[in-house]
């Protein structure tokens, strides 16, 4: 990329600072939030929940609630082919034209942003509607169709009159991209375009970003929470924190000389594939003053010997040739189709041992999880848990086993209920089995359970709504070691959060292995997340086994072509090259 300095900006934000109504007053979210935006140009932002990335992606669209929100000061100006234009000042009616033609914006969840009772090309049809009256239908038409060939979309005639739910989530998210690129806009704003998505598809979706990007001339807008991204895609970085801008820079200036300590505990909370620790750094660590604590090299001889000691008990669950299958609802007049969601997976899983799952969205891994607890019934195989035969298991000899295996799910808000307070939800399963006394003994063993997990006992009086996305999946933590099980089955449990937040909740998770001998199956499609927790992975391909083995040594030297694939998928690679210059 040439120099920006003699050039002029696309977009122009000066100053920004946004306010949202809350309890009777206005409370300001973002505070002077300034940057440019050149042509050609990729700029990440980045930073955790709530640091007001997507808040000023919004008021840059002008789609921030006018009832509930105000921007209180600071300006964001837009070059219309010269013509400078100041976005805060204009009419609605005005931002209308310059909104999906001139600046142009990717959601991050695509199920909720296309309409489910629409083919999926008509819905790009209407863009074109709305912005190029002069188009005929016919034209129209051949324009969607070239548009999701320039995406990649498979079999774009097909996929035009498909509905939404008909086609995957890397699918979807093409069709976002070729609505968000039908009037050909000079800025396209790209907010968590791939988090939802397995690696391989965020690779590919990343990949088309910036061949378009490159290919049109646009100026892009990246948010995202996952620096291994920014690494990959991105010319310049904006880091933000609680409303605020913390620094900006080239990717590899910022990257190998972070100048401020917010940058560098998102950096380093990552987990590294390079070398094996046993405590991951969080922000919190950076942003202290007593100095980083240890986090404890694992050595290849330390992790032989663990596992020498580990792999000579008797495995607690035995897993044989397991088949999962279900049956397709079909028309009448067809014959049932069989789904075969897992098909002939075996592994053995050992005390205080930790067992990784990883593949793609389909690969079978909560299937798997689900199967082995008897939320889904097998179809064909053995489960074997501490000698006892989990699928002929009925009645209290059931309830006994569900109280031993206990799993966390992906997301915490929708595993807890929002009418009852976390301290409830903790005490339920107590009372169900029995486990206290009295509601003064089950109390106290609520807040015991709290402060275990990191949280503040006291807060057991409060509601699911009124905690972070990782302060509910520690209530969930804590909810699930309150019938004291010895297995806990982990799927996806940390997808869906900050890179910080996750460190925390690995680091805890971690903890908690060691000080009540706990044992995992750690479900996920992030192959470094899985190296950092596991002695032992298994990689699964459409309801099949592909491989199984140490995980240092499956990532070293995988034996598949397909988990080399995964491997090779990662957003990581350029960001560990960066850290390695430092």
């Amino acid at each position: 990329m040439s120099s920006s300095a003699a050039r002029t900006p696309l977009l122009q934000v000066r100053n920004l600072s946004v306010a949202f109504y809350r309890e009777g007053h206005f409370e300001r979210v973002t505070h002077g939030i300034t940057f440019d935006l050149y042509a050609g140009e990729l700029l990440g932002i980045v930073g955790e929940s709530g640091s007001g990335k997507s808040v000023t992606s919004l008021a840059i669209m002008g789609l921030l609630p006018a009832r509930f929100s105000s921007i209180e000061s600071g300006s964001i100006f837009y070059n219309n082919s010269g013509e400078i234009l100041n976005l805060t000042d204009l009419p609605a009616s005005a931002f209308g034209q310059i909104r999906g033609k001139e600046i142009a914006m990717i959601f991050q969840e695509p199920m909720s942003s296309l309409n489910p009772v629409h083919r999926c090309g008509e819905q790009v049809a209407e863009m074109l509607r709305q912005h190029m009256p002069e188009f005929s239908e016919a034209e129209i038409k051949t324009k969607v169709l070239a548009l999701f060939e320039e995406v990649k979309l498979p079999r774009a005639a097909q996929l035009y009159d498909s509905y939404p739910h008909q086609l995957s989530g890397g699918q979807r998210q093409r069709v976002m991209i070729a609505m968000a690129l039908s009037c050909n806009p000079s800025v396209l704003i790209a907010d968590e375009p791939t988090t939802a998505l397995d690696v391989t598809v965020q690779a590919a979706i990343l990949e088309l970003l910036r061949e378009l990007q490159q290919a049109r001339g646009m100026g892009v807008i990246l948010i995202t929470h996952d620096l291994g991204v920014v690494a990959e895609v991105a010319d310049r970085v904006l880091v933000m924190q609680a409303g605020r801008m913390v620094e900006e820079g080239s990717v590899e200036r910022l990257f190998t000389h972070p100048a401020e300590a917010y940058t560098r505990g998102l950096i380093h909370c990552k987990p590294a594939t390079r070398q094996r620790v046993e405590r991951l750094l969080t922000v919190r660590d950076f942003l202290g003053d007593s100095g980083l604590p240890d986090q404890h090299p694992i050595t290849e001889n330390e992790r032989k010997t663990s596992h020498t000691r580990l792999y000579q008990q008797e495995p607690i669950l035995q897993v044989t040739n397991l088949c999962t299958w279900f049956t397709a609802k079909t028309y009448f007049w067809q014959a049932p189709q069989v789904v075969k969601a897992v098909d002939d997976i075996s592994f053995s899983l050992y005390p205080t041992e930790t067992l990784g799952l990883v593949g793609e969205s389909g690969s079978g891994k909560s299937t798997v999880g689900r199967s082995i607890i008897r939320l889904t019934e097998p179809t064909s195989g053995e489960i074997w848990y501490k000698g006892s035969n989990v699928r002929s298991l009925k009645g209290d000899a059931l309830r006994e086993y569900r109280k031993q295996v206990q799993i966390i799910f992906q997301d915490p808000y929708a595993s807890l209920n929002p009418r009852m307070t976390v301290g409830q939800a903790i005490a339920e399963p107590i009372a169900v089995y029995g486990l206290a006394a009295g509601a003064g003994e089950r109390l106290a063993r609520v807040q015991e359970l709290l402060q275990e997990v990191g949280l503040d006992p006291q807060m057991y009086q409060r509601y699911p709504h009124e905690f972070s996305g990782g302060q509910r999946q520690r209530v969930v933590i804590a909810r699930c070691l309150a019938l004291q099980p010895d297995t806990i089955i982990c799927d996806e449990s940390v997808s869906a959060l900050d890179v910080s937040v996750q460190a925390q909740v690995l680091n805890l998770l971690k903890k908690l292995q060691r000080s009540l001998s706990l044992s995992y199956i750690f479900i996920s499609h992030d192959l470094s997340v899985i190296k950092h927790m596991s002695d032992r992975v298994l990689v699964l391909r459409h309801g099949k086994q592909m491989e199984l083995g140490e995980a240092d040594a499956l990532y070293a030297a995988p034996e598949t072509d397909y988990t080399r694939q995964l491997i090779a998928a990662l957003p990581d690679q350029r960001f560990e090259q960066f850290l390695s210059k430092k």
